[in-house]
């Protein structure tokens, strides 16, 4: 078991360290702590979708959620996929 307790405790070490250096990233690039929104998907980005505009559907979900053209784009192309799979 002492295998395992020693494993267990270089994990927590990289942890804390790792908490440390975002800590350190965040205060440095004046970046808060907070968590990712969770976007969902509205019913009219959705209608857009389900239609093929996906261009429109990136562009309005921009517009509802403030998201970057990135964020937008994931958020679209996530909700295809779910509905392909």
């Amino acid at each position: 078991m002492g295998d395992a307790d020693d494993q267990l405790a270089l994990l927590r070490q990289r942890v804390e360290r790792l908490e440390a250096q975002m800590a350190f990233l965040q205060r440095s690039l004046g970046v808060r702590d907070e968590v990712a929104p969770e976007w969902q998907v509205s019913k009219a980005v959705a209608d857009l979708i389900s239609r093929g505009e996906r261009k429109e559907a990136v562009r309005l979900a921009r517009e509802e959620t403030g998201a970057s053209l990135k964020d937008a784009m994931r958020l679209v192309d996530g909700y295809l996929g779910e509905r392909q799979a």
